[in-house]
């Protein structure tokens, strides 16, 4: 499959229209799905060794990422590893009424417990939607990814009340399969796109808003 084909499909899409968003997300929740677990496997590991190469180059900080769930790209042992570098790991915690994301410190995968939306949350301490901030990368789920950074979430829209946040020097990067890097995507006013993508083939690129000193 090709960076710029939609998954499930094998054709190439230069401009998907907004109404489309939904059909576009279940057809890449599809291609998700029909991975065997040979397959994720393989592109979780190729995942954690980019994101550790990615993570060496940065200043020191913390990294905020994520416990994936299903088919999402990225692994426990991507998270474990990170720490056993040094970097401290923030997870999200999602809020009890919509607004941006709180986070809490990982400290492994006896110290977190079931939240909303099927998500495993950090059982540390609360920190804040400001500890972002502190933040040198965040790892971002993503559907999709266009070439733009425009980012095709699930539709919640917690981490587009989230990334407005960080700040300049904060890489976002969205963690992906092969074949979710789309020509583009439909954007709105209030989406925050993301200045790289992680793929397990192609490693780390990044994209047209990348504007990081």
């Amino acid at each position: 499959m090709q960076p710029d084909e939609v998954p499930g499909t094998g054709a190439r899409h230069d401009r998907i229209p907004a109404h489309g968003k939904d059909a576009l997300r279940a057809r890449i929740i599809a291609a998700r799905r029909a991975l065997t677990p040979v397959a994720r496997a393989e592109a979780a590991e190729s995942l954690r060794g980019h994101v550790l190469e990615l993570a060496a180059d940065l200043e020191d900080g913390p990294v905020c990422a994520y416990l994936p769930i299903g088919t999402e790209p990225g692994s426990v042992e991507l998270l474990d590893s990170l720490r056993a570098t040094g970097r401290s790991v923030l997870l999200p915690v999602v809020p009890a009424r919509p607004g941006p994301l709180d986070w809490a410190p990982y400290l492994g995968a006896g110290a977190v417990g079931p939240g909303p939306h099927r998500l495993l949350e950090p059982t540390t301490a609360r920190l804040g939607p400001a500890a972002l901030r502190t933040a040198v990368l965040v790892l971002v789920p993503a559907l999709a990814v266009d070439r733009r950074g425009n980012r095709l979430g699930r539709g919640a829209g917690y981490y587009d009340r989230t990334l407005g946040a960080a700040t300049r020097g904060t890489l976002l990067a969205a963690l992906l399969h092969d074949g979710e890097l789309l020509d583009d995507l439909p954007a709105d006013p209030h989406d925050r796109p993301v200045a790289a993508v992680v793929q397990p083939s192609s490693g780390t690129l990044a994209l047209g808003n990348n504007s990081r000193p």
